[in-house]
């Protein structure tokens, strides 16, 4: 392989790919990036086995080839050249120099027939959707999904619904769930669950400006196709949550409040809260305010909101990041915010509409 390519690009890319690549991995060649020249173009690739990152740049290729190069040390040296073009040049033994007018790197690299082959769609459902909207979607659901050690697999990742021209993106975790709704153009149905590891890589890679990407679905894969990278990553099996089951229309009162300051007064009553010591804070929905407060063994504290209640009243026990978590990820001026009973989940809504809920599962108060 001898091929000569602009710095910027270059690192771009490998930073890029770099992120699907496995830190430690029985095979060696999972620790490297594939690098691909043919044509006009370099394609590098980074692949974990389960999630894999890929993209294609510009290339004056003189001799095609492949190698697969050590990504960390690969990636060290390109974002740490001077000038603005690299030169690739690697032999049939592997040895592989990196080089421009005055800088020169001679590493060794691994052969690409040791690199796994990268799973590919074929007979796919294919939806596109608007940058802003899925990075927003991700973003406001992302916070729910279950950790990755938690013992139900399936609930570490976001469920996808799509039909009926509509698009529901839903997170679990046994104690909080969140939903974004939107609105799509597609005949097409499908209901699939992504690894939530995936999802926070995408969102790298998603931009605020009005572009379009592309999801291509089948039965055991997935890839966003982004901004001329691809994303590919396995789908999560499992029985998802009936999540429809506990989303309830009945409420006994309705909250309206301002987020920002319900939000800042959580936060400062959650100050006597830490890992080692936790205590429910406990909100009382009264006399159109919001009264929290928390006792800890390291003190206590309270605060209060101004807010507009319709319904009865009512004094509930939450765990205070998951309320902070919501409230945080809400986007919105107002919440409205829906009761049912001191024991039964919150449900957090934009004041009108909605686009997006969350439900957050009450703590039981001692008495």
């Amino acid at each position: 392989m001898n091929i000569l390519c602009d710095k910027l690009e270059l690192i771009e890319a490998v930073g890029n790919v770099q992120r699907a690549v496995a830190s430690k991995a029985a095979l060696p060649a999972l620790e490297g990036i594939l690098l691909r020249a043919q044509g006009s173009t370099l394609y590098l690739a980074g692949f974990d086995m389960e999630l894999g990152i890929t993209t294609t740049i510009s290339a004056t290729v003189w001799e095609p080839g492949e190698i697969v190069l050590s990504a960390r040390m690969f990636g060290d040296i390109v974002r740490k050249m001077p000038g603005e073009s690299i030169t690739l040049i690697s032999d049939e033994k592997f040895n592989t120099v990196i080089k421009n007018d005055v800088t020169e790197f001679s590493i060794m690299g691994m052969t690409a027939a040791d690199y796994p082959e990268i799973p590919q769609i074929e007979d796919g459902v294919s939806f596109p959707l608007s940058q802003p909207v899925l990075k927003s979607m991700i973003r406001q659901t992302i916070f729910a999904v279950a950790a990755p050690n938690d013992p139900r697999p399936i609930y570490t990742g976001t469920k996808f619904e799509i039909g009926n021209d509509e698009m529901k993106l839903i997170s679990v975790d046994g104690y909080r769930l969140a939903m974004r709704c939107e609105p799509v153009q597609s005949e097409e149905t499908a209901s699939f669950v992504v690894p939530g590891k995936t999802l926070l890589e995408i969102l790298k890679l998603l931009k605020d400006e009005d572009k379009t990407c592309h999801l291509v679905v089948g039965r055991r894969h997935i890839i966003f196709e982004i901004d001329g990278y691809a994303v590919i990553s396995r789908l999560l099996d499992g029985e998802f949550m009936a999540y429809d089951r506990i989303i309830v229309p009945e409420k006994s009162s309705t909250v309206t409040v301002n987020t920002r300051v319900f939000m800042d007064a959580v936060d400062r009553v959650s100050l006597v809260i830490n890992d080692r010591l936790k205590s429910p804070l406990v909100c009382e929905f009264r006399d159109n305010g919001i009264n929290i407060s928390c006792t800890t063994p390291l003190g206590s504290a309270s605060d209060a909101v101004d807010a507009q209640i319709e319904g009865e009243e009512e004094e509930m026990g939450f765990n205070s990041r998951f309320l902070l978590d919501a409230l945080k990820n809400s986007e919105t001026d107002e919440v409205r915010i829906e009761l049912n009973g001191a024991l039964k989940p919150m449900k957090i809504l934009p004041k009108d509409g909605n686009d997006f809920l969350f439900l957050v599962l009450p703590v039981r108060l001692k008495k």
